[in-house]
């Protein structure tokens, strides 16, 4: 009997790991149509009665405004193209500050954040984070830094029901996501702590400042490299 059920978990675990091998490499050259957490928005929104808004326009990253690249490493993984996916320091330093109760910056990087947004679950537990280390070592040996941000850049939430570069330009700019100033970049990466309380145009006094010190790192980033 203990045979048998070892012999199960091994033959999960086998498919697992093929499986999840494939769906890496099918989203290394297909768009991601749709994440987890798309749906679980969809799904909660029609739940409590409101509408099922789902905004979602993939576009390549050769029409994603390097403005927008940039505004978001400064924003959120200032070390992403030097990283294999993970940073330690950032990862220590959020510890220490949720420590101490603030609960400023959650460490993840941007491998990260795309990992657990295009494959698993939101939530904090340690089965979810063991599979985001999991999937964020596959996606940074088979996409490569490009390929992370341009599904990164196409996936996250970046208004209330707004996922991607694309529907977030048109939404709070009402033009394409290639023509983002740097200003404007920053107005949206600023927001991504929470998307659906902040505004990235009539924003708040707090976004504005985040605004300001994103545009003040972005002129230290330089051209971007992948």
């Amino acid at each position: 009997m203990i045979r048998k059920i070892f012999r199960w978990i091994w033959k999960a675990t086998l498919w697992f790991i093929g499986l999840s091998i494939l769906s890496v490499i099918i989203f290394k050259w297909v768009p991601v149509p749709i994440t987890p957490l798309m749906m679980t928005r969809a799904i909660d929104n029609k739940m409590e009665g409101k509408d099922m808004i789902l905004s979602h326009d993939w576009e390549p990253i050769e029409n994603i405004s390097p403005n927008l690249q940039k505004a978001v490493i400064a924003s959120e993984d200032g070390n992403f193209l030097k990283h294999n996916g993970f940073d330690f320091k950032a990862m220590q330093k959020a510890f220490k500050n949720n420590q101490k109760g603030k609960r400023l910056k959650g460490g993840s990087t941007i491998s990260q954040q795309t990992a657990k947004n295009v494959f698993l679950w939101q939530g904090r537990s340690y089965v979810r984070k063991g599979l985001e280390a999991y999937f964020t070592v596959l996606i940074e040996l088979i996409w490569g830094k490009e390929r992370i941000m341009e599904v990164y850049l196409n996936s996250i939430e970046m208004g209330n029901g707004v996922y991607g570069a694309e529907s977030a330009a048109r939404h709070w700019y009402r033009k394409s996501a290639v023509d983002l100033t740097k200003k404007e970049a920053a107005g949206i990466a600023a927001i991504l702590p929470n998307p659906r309380k902040y505004k990235a145009t009539n924003s708040s006094s707090y976004i504005n400042r985040r605004k300001d010190k994103i545009v003040r790192m972005m002129q230290h980033i330089g051209k971007i490299d992948y």
